[in-house]
């Protein structure tokens, strides 16, 4: 094996806070990016991973009681990545799960995710660089390691982080002390076969576990700073809402008041508790002004399909041509309300601003993006803001924006202390960037052997990616379409000589955005509801319907085998038994395809869902444990989302503020059984933590058209 030697700047020894050595590997490992396509489609975009490689990225540290702390550039908010990363660096770097720790990389770091925690990509973006920066800090180690005993690499016996030559043996942090330089492998080691792995493939136990059991301050909420102050800011109740002026006279009076801090685009509060911040808000006196008091019958109307701008984002054969050949097409229209997030953190931070130096600890999947708009604000450059990322008491895209950071660094330094934030529940429910509501037309025709001739799939959508921290509004010109709002919507029935999907944008008046799974729950709902009657239609069972309707190739063998799986282990049949019946429904999500089938009954005039089978094809599931419960979880939310939740628009508030009035799932809704079936389509992972929501709300409906006889078309469903 080639050796060079590497400098002090790109692999960095560092012995303060009982750390042996640091290991920074940045730029060597990733001289083979992994391939990249700027305007590639979610659904088939290969995961990557985007950091900052122009400067040491620090991934490992080795302590002096030889253990590892991986510093994490995705955030852990209770999708279990924590886990599945150290599982991954523990196996290439030849030591016990005991003896990994996993922790978040601040921007201080240097480790910093470009792409943010979010997409389902989280382990599937990593699995190549971080086995590969595992394997060179091995490799590195081993190398010095042959010069202490006097013999070469391939003499060399590792295990559990010692290496071993003729009865002698060294620990990883005794191989490492008073080591300046070191020599790196030319080339990237040869990573380990699926096979030979101890740990990747099993169902290791979550890592963060016992932390959480036993409360540990883990979260944004958790955070606190010596001298720390509390933080509140006023904010509009009505859509459009422009700030005019306010009267603070009474709020600067108020017990605990340290200041009232106006800007341009808000006014906040500093006190000395939280609760004399919240009250001092309250007495605050503002003018508003609202150009439109907003009903939902507004946004519905200016979402139908046919309205904003549009694109064709999937086009094969004639469809115009074939729906006009006889007069046997079928025509069907679905709807999706506003959803909000409704996660149990709200949105908060922490933040100490002095004079050239800014610290944020906050819940953010965004960190990189957090920063920067904090610099910004500040005057600062980006290297003078640390931003310490917390476990999230759930995401769910939520915290793909977090500007509320710059307003806690303002009044930061308007105090010249720390200041804590966090939004109300009132605030957060009526300040989300909530799922946009959709409206779905979609026409087909059926040939007399059961086949599909054509289908169309029309959809309208307010923003998901566009105009998001991600995507600027000047880009949807360029981009084409939102590439948020798309997710679901292509027809995967690749047999179907005619097909097209058309995408149409409105701009709604107020702010939606990444909601877990983006447009995957709706589009779903509505391409497999539709199905599902064109199946009725034909006459033949929904399982073999969909089956003949997708071809033998790579996709489709793996979609079939999704549809196949999920039919046999839940016993599907079509028919109704005992008042309750099945429905299936499929999907395929960044090139994951899942299926389920949900067993229903009518009680007391609610539709109770007893069992949801899920069959899914992740790749590797590098923890199947971790993976059946992000199943789980999806499955849970999509019930919810499907059944219960509905945000609406009244007098130009969006409503309900509140846990209760906002409708979701109860422990006693939830199935009394998930049986979730893993396949393995591919050598490597693919994206897990949303794949799974999309097909529920299909199969739940699917059910219920068997036991009404009715069709519901609309979200959150209802028996008709």
């Amino acid at each position: 094996m080639g050796k060079k030697t590497i400098s002090r700047r790109k692999f960095i020894v560092r012995g303060a806070l009982g750390t042996i050595g640091v290991l920074a590997v940045g730029t060597y490992v990733f001289r083979n990016p992994l391939r990249r396509k700027a305007l590639q489609l979610v659904d088939t975009l290969d995961s990557l991973y985007v950091g900052n490689i122009s400067d040491p990225m620090l991934w490992f540290e080795i302590t002096k009681k030889n253990t590892v702390v991986l510093h994490s550039p995705k955030v852990e908010m209770g999708q279990g990545v924590f886990t599945g990363l150290a599982q991954i660096a523990a196996d290439e770097l030849e030591v016990g799960m005991d003896q990994i720790n996993v922790v978040h990389a601040s921007t201080d770091s240097g480790n910093i995710d470009g792409i943010s925690t979010g997409g389902s990509l989280s382990i599937s973006s990593l699995w190549y660089p971080l086995r590969e920066l595992a394997a060179v800090t091995r490799e590195v180690i081993k190398a010095e390691a042959a010069k202490k005993f006097g013999t070469v690499i391939s003499q060399l016996q590792v295990s559990n982080g010692i290496i071993h030559f003729k009865g002698m043996s060294m620990s990883y942090a005794e191989i490492m002390a008073g080591v300046k330089k070191w020599e790196l492998p030319k080339e990237t080691p040869v990573l380990k076969e699926l096979k030979d792995y101890k740990f990747i493939g099993k169902p290791i136990p979550r890592i963060d576990l016992q932390d959480k059991v036993f409360g540990k301050p883990l979260f944004g909420m958790d955070a606190e700073m010596p001298e720390m102050l509390y933080g509140a800011v006023v904010r509009p109740n009505r859509i459009g809402a422009i700030f005019v002026e306010a009267d603070t006279a009474q709020a600067e009076s108020m017990p605990g008041v340290v200041k009232i801090i106006t800007q341009r685009d808000f006014v906040g509060v500093v006190a000395k508790s939280y609760m004399q911040a919240e009250n001092a808000k309250h007495a605050i006196k503002v003018k508003w002004k609202v150009s439109r008091k907003w009903q939902s019958e507004d946004i519905e109307d200016m979402l139908k399909v046919g309205r904003g701008s549009s694109q064709v984002i999937q086009v094969k054969g004639n469809v115009e041509d074939s729906f006009s050949e006889g007069d046997d097409v079928v025509t069907m229209e679905f709807k999706s309300p506003i959803g909000a997030h409704a996660q149990i953190e709200p949105n908060g931070v922490v933040a100490s601003v002095e004079k050239d130096r800014a610290i944020i600890i906050i819940s953010t999947q965004v960190v990189s993006i957090t920063r920067k708009e904090v610099a910004k604000s500040l005057g600062f450059k980006e290297d003078q803001v640390n931003v310490i990322p917390t476990h999230l008491g759930g995401g769910f895209g939520r915290r793909l924006h977090t500007p509320h950071a710059v307003q806690a660094a303002l009044m930061s330094r308007a105090v010249a202390k720390p200041v804590k934030y966090f939004f109300n529940r009132q605030e957060e429910f009526q300040n989300d960037m909530f799922r946009p509501p959709t409206h779905h037309i979609l026409r087909g025709k059926l040939k007399h052997d059961g086949l599909i001739e054509t289908i169309e799939h029309q959809f309208s959508s307010g923003d998901v990616a566009h105009n998001s921290a991600f995507i600027p509004n000047s880009a949807l010109p360029v981009i084409g379409t939102d590439f948020g709002a798309v997710r679901g919507a292509y027809i995967r029935y690749s047999r179907i000589p005619n097909q097209r999907v058309k995408a149409w944008h409105v701009d709604l008046p107020f702010a939606t955005s990444w909601w877990r799974g983006l447009g995957l729950l709706a589009n779903t709902f509505a391409i497999e509801s539709f199905m599902d009657e064109l199946a009725i239609k034909s006459g033949l069972d929904p399982v073999e319907f969909r089956l003949r309707q997708i071809n033998d190739d790579a996709a489709g063998t793996r979609l079939k085998a999704v549809i196949k799986a999920a039919a046999e282990a839940s016993g599907y049949t079509d028919e109704v038994i005992n008042n309750s019946a099945m429905g299936l429904a499929a999907s395929v999500d960044t090139g994951t395809p899942c299926a389920q089938v949900a067993e229903v009954s009518i009680v007391d005039n609610e539709i109770k869902v007893h069992k949801v089978t899920c069959a899914l094809d992740p790749g590797v599931a590098v923890n199947p444990d971790q993976v059946k419960a992000q199943c789980e979880g999806a499955i849970i939310m999509g019930l919810s989302a499907s059944l219960y939740e509905r945000m609406y628009v009244k007098d130009g508030a969006l409503q309900p503020t509140m846990y209760g009035p906002y409708n979701m799932a109860l422990m006693r809704h939830a199935p009394k059984e998930i049986d979730v079936i893993l396949l393995q389509g591919i050598d490597k992972p693919g994206p897990v933590g949303e794949p799974p929501l999309g097909p529920v709300a299909a199969a739940i409906g699917n059910a219920l058209r068997r036991l009404t006889g009715k069709r519901a078309n609309s979200l959150p469903l209802t028996v008709v």
